[in-house]
């Protein structure tokens, strides 16, 4: 079973209802030890880093989503939000630690050329080949709202990138046993279900 952790900021009704349509049997999950029942994990988001990583701690989900991904290896995959706090740290609303899975902090785009947030559909570029890509289509297309982006990260954990006026977006990020998704794949039509359906399937 997946399990779609609620933490109060999550789009999980998107995201359940893009597993339901991939027949993936899941659940929407608010009790945290109810998390090690769970094949694998999807952590969404929608809101700011700081009040995220608040809910998170103060959920209780904290602790148990360490012990579930650094100790048991449990694959989780982060989406949007979601994505970027599985980073070492946010600088919405000032510093705030996130989970540290991934090395590298997400900081704001500030370029007054653009429209932030971005909003919209990008092609996702490859970074480097994975099994990730063997199902997708040559030119994904997949849909991005945000307004703060992953930044000196580990090159090897990149995966896939967009391009948005001046920034290099990192689009489809991976550690070992971690995936994470700047875009919304539950919104990005089949390339999106299929990169869905991998982490189900495949990923670990």
């Amino acid at each position: 079973m997946i399990g779609i952790i609620d933490y109060g900021m999550g789009n999980l009704a998107s995201v359940q209802n893009a597993l339901n349509h991939l027949e993936v049997e899941n659940k929407i999950i608010s009790d945290p030890t109810a998390l090690k029942k769970c094949e694998k994990l999807i952590l969404p988001g929608v809101g700011a880093f700081r009040d995220s990583m608040q809910n998170i701690h103060d959920s209780g989900m904290y602790e148990i989503i360490c012990q579930l991904v650094k100790e048991e290896k449990k694959p989780l995959l982060g989406i949007c939000l979601g994505m970027q706090v599985l980073f070492e740290a946010g600088q919405e609303d000032g510093y705030t630690p996130g989970f540290g899975f991934l090395k590298g902090q997400v900081i704001p785009m500030t370029d007054p050329s653009i429209r932030i947030p971005h909003i919209g559909w990008n092609q996702l570029e490859k970074a480097q080949d994975h099994p990730v890509f063997n199902n997708i289509s040559d030119r994904p297309f997949v849909y991005f709202v945000h307004s703060y982006y992953a930044s000196d990260m580990d090159s090897q954990d990149l995966l896939g990138y967009c391009h948005y006026g001046p920034y290099q977006i990192p689009g489809l990020v991976y550690h070992e046993n971690v995936l994470g998704a700047q875009f919304h794949p539950e919104k990005s039509a089949e390339d999106g279900l299929k990169i869905l359906k991998y982490f189900v399937e495949e990923f670990v």
